[in-house]
């Protein structure tokens, strides 16, 4: 077991719970200034970098035991996609759910549920901290994002993994997506999860695939992945800012 940091997780999430009630609070006027934004951007990219440089590349994020484990583990944001085609597949068990894989890739596939079953998985109990301030503690399992990887094969010019979810978020049903950089793509804690807590994964908390990459916040870690593309860039893609919270003004990184 890793040695715990939850003074210094409590201290961001306070932080982070306080910047984003500021900025949903109507104190929005400076987001839309020129100057401000610029301001946030390059205090996240300092963020990033300081915490490239002082943290190792594979460190982990603590780990714990079953004694752990939290009674109940919440839904966070939607918890059953009001989409026809994700129904369907929801209605018959996902026997028929493909995740589709492309972009900057040299083996574009997709992998039905068995096929991911049948990777190399692991399983870890940690933590999932959400920027409302509350937190819980599940065990995870799930394929390594790395295995897939390794089968794709991404180009060189890969930077990022965007990952498209099952949920519509607007009158124009464009999709919830969250992206990452390629370090924690291949991170061994990074994981396709299929399970929690030795069961399905239930709707509730993102059947049939949802994210873990546990060195971040709750809201990075999507739910009901659909596809996913590797990028070398996110302005073409909905907001420009490499997900849809991150769109409406979060960071984009909120390692802990």
């Amino acid at each position: 077991m890793t040695k715990p940091v939850s003074s210094r997780r409590r201290f961001l999430l306070r932080a982070m719970g306080f910047g984003s009630a500021l900025f949903l609070s109507g104190c929005d006027r400076l987001s839309r200034s020129e100057w401000f934004p610029k301001v946030l951007d390059s205090a996240e990219k300092l963020t990033l970098a300081t915490q490239r440089l002082v943290m190792p590349r594979k460190a982990m994020a603590q780990e714990f035991t079953a004694a752990d484990l939290s009674h109940e583990f919440r839904s966070n944001g939607t918890n059953n996609p009001d989409n026809p085609a994700y129904q369907a597949l929801a209605a018959n068990d996902f026997v028929d759910y493909r995740l589709q894989i492309g972009g900057l890739v040299a083996h574009p596939t997709s992998y039905s549920l068995d096929d991911l079953m049948a990777l190399p998985s692991r399983t870890q109990i940690t933590r999932h901290d959400c920027v409302e301030g509350w937190s819980a503690i599940g065990k995870w399992k799930g394929a390594q994002l790395s295995r897939v990887l390794e089968q794709v094969k991404p180009l060189p010019s890969a930077k990022y993994v965007v990952f498209y979810c099952a949920d519509p978020m607007d009158a124009i049903g464009t999709r919830y997506y969250e992206s990452i950089d390629m370090e924690d793509a291949w991170h061994p804690q990074t994981l396709l999860a299929y399970e929690l807590n030795d069961e399905p994964l239930p709707i509730d908390n993102g059947a049939p695939i949802r994210v873990r990459m546990e060195r971040q916040l709750g809201y990075k870690m999507a739910k009901y992945i659909m596809q996913i593309q590797l990028v070398d860039r996110f302005d073409n893609i909905a907001g420009g800012k490499g997900g849809y919270w991150e769109d409406q003004g979060y960071e984009w990184y909120a390692g802990i």
